[in-house]
């Protein structure tokens, strides 16, 4: 059976034709939403809030995914839970302590995510492994959409993998940025379990097609 779990970025999608992108994106079949919340600090880019997480939640039966890529997500992991996310993940490079973030995203019973940009090592997370429920490993820099895949980031993928299955952890792990039905297929064999894709599905003409391709 396969277990890539497909995770479609709203990031990419039609903003002014929002509902309408969803009722077609659930036909196509994908696993979870993926939500990107950017700050303009942490990232160079501004995205979405609670609010429109809300609001999706009344829109979709699919887990919301939400990344939060901000400076301080201990000042909103509260509200983006109580706006119906299905899980958050936070960045290991932010200041917070990341078992702080744990214990203040589980008071919420929801899953737990550490995401780390490309140049970022995973020892980063060394002190957390047990505690997460997803790995988020991003081959592009965050802030944007339609960015290329960074092939100096794959051996991290690995290396998650390894230490995943030497320690019987059990956490997923996510990769997004730049994944196409190519580059999901290295992603895949290195041990991705939740592949997240924004211009490839949305820039789609079709996006079942699409979805079913990144399911290697």
């Amino acid at each position: 059976m396969n277990m890539i779990k497909i995770a479609p970025s709203i990031l990419s999608a039609d903003i002014l034709h929002l509902e309408d992108e969803i009722r077609a994106i659930e036909k196509a079949g994908p696993d979870w939403l993926h939500v990107d919340i950017m700050d303009g600090h942490f990232v160079p880019n501004l995205t979405y809030g609670p609010k429109l997480v809300k609001a999706l939640k009344k829109a979709t039966k699919l887990p919301l995914d939400v990344h939060l890529m901000l400076d301080n997500p201990l000042s909103f992991i509260e509200k983006f839970a109580d706006a119906g996310a299905d899980n958050i993940t936070v960045h290991a490079e932010v200041s917070a302590p990341l078992p702080q973030l744990f214990e203040l995203v589980k008071k919420h019973d929801i899953m737990f995510g550490v995401s780390v940009k490309p140049d970022s090592s995973l020892e980063m997370v060394s002190d957390i492994w047990e505690n997460i429920d997803i790995l988020l490993i991003m081959t592009v820099y965050p802030g944007f959409g339609g960015q290329t895949f960074i092939e100096s980031v794959v051996p991290k993928i690995a290396e998650a993998a390894r230490i995943k299955h030497e320690n019987g952890f059990k956490f997923e792990i996510e990769v997004d940025g730049g994944l196409n039905a190519e580059t999901v297929k290295t992603a895949a064999a290195k041990g991705a379990t939740i592949i997240v894709a924004g211009e490839y599905i949305f820039g789609s003409d079709d996006y079942g097609r699409a979805v079913r391709s990144l399911r290697v």
